[in-house]
């Protein structure tokens, strides 16, 4: 390995539904952060690694911050806002088409307190008309000291290689952390259960609010080169159990059969998917059932 090899960590923050785990997965180049156009979507760290011939890039994608209404919503602020001072670089990320908001402002206030380089990135470009690009730039160039202001298109991978080269060239002389096939810290558990979560978030719509988890149960390796898992959606209200089952329990059953098609992609196998559907009422207030989950308070 060369000596002047670059590696470091990167924070990627900014209101929920920006398109943060949008620019991780064109980033890394597979899914290992859900995507969903609901608030709130990812709920832990989510460390992805890039590594290239000459750096590597450790992004950490924070849960959205905003004004928290239950403990685990106050557990993901804690989540992102403690992550500002283990990096090396932070990403501000902003939602083009939405412009300035309340939540903007509350981010930027927290920024005035961290010692790092701080690039904006203005993604979903291609949602908005060039000429309403730069008085977006400038209004947000008045609130905060950048170091670079940078336009993306996550979705479609506009100007995305340009900020990865941007990057490297901020990242400090370092080691190789993680192995070149190394893609996330996550383990496969975790992504089966996210991967399960998606689908049951972008199935439902507006009929499931951001009040489901999924336990994996049991996974295990069988004959013929396929492995069986058993899951559990777990969700506050009887009536969204309901929901999710669906009619003659077709909702689940779709449910299942697009997990299985990620899930089967993430493993390289074949995959045999067991979904059941429980209601334990306000989880997300229950220390107990956070730490099930794994939201354990001990780690903010």
């Amino acid at each position: 390995m060369e000596n002047n090899f670059k590696s470091g960590f990167i924070a990627i923050i900014g209101r929920p539904n920006v398109g943060k785990s949008t620019f991780m997965n064109k980033v890394i180049g597979q899914k290992i952060a859900i995507m969903s156009d609901k608030a709130q979507t990812t709920r832990n760290k989510i460390q992805g690694v890039l590594t290239q011939e000459d750096s590597q890039l450790i992004f950490i994608d924070t849960p959205g911050i905003h004004k928290p209404k239950h403990r685990l919503g106050d557990f993901m602020v804690k989540i992102a806002e403690n992550t500002l001072n283990e990096v090396d670089v932070i990403l501000f990320m902003i939602n083009a088409k939405e412009g300035f908001g309340r939540g903007d402002q509350y981010i930027i206030d927290r920024l005035q307190q961290v010692k790092r380089p701080v690039f904006l990135i203005i993604n979903k470009i291609d949602l908005i008309h060039p000429d309403e690009l730069f008085p977006l730039i400038e209004q947000y160039k008045g609130m905060y000291d950048f170091e670079e202001i940078i336009p993306i298109s996550a979705l479609e991978g506009n100007n995305v290689n340009h900020l990865v080269d941007v990057l490297k060239s901020h990242m400090p002389d370092g080691p190789q952390y993680y192995p070149e096939d190394h893609v996330t810290d996550h383990p496969e558990r975790f992504i089966i259960s996210e991967l399960i979560r998606e689908k049951a978030l972008q199935l439902t719509r507006e009929e499931i609010p951001h009040s489901i988890a999924v336990a994996i149960e049991n996974i295990e390796s069988r004959e013929s080169n396929s492995v069986f898992i058993q899951a559990t959606i777990v969700t506050e209200r009887k009536s969204q159990k309901g929901i999710l089952i669906g009619k003659q329990g077709s909702m689940l059953k779709n449910i299942g059969k697009n997990a299985r098609r990620d899930i089967e992609a993430l493993l390289g196998t074949k995959v045999y998917l067991e979904l059941w559907v429980k209601v334990q009422k306000d989880w997300r207030n229950k220390q107990s059932q956070l730490n099930e989950f794994g939201f354990r308070s001990d780690e903010y």
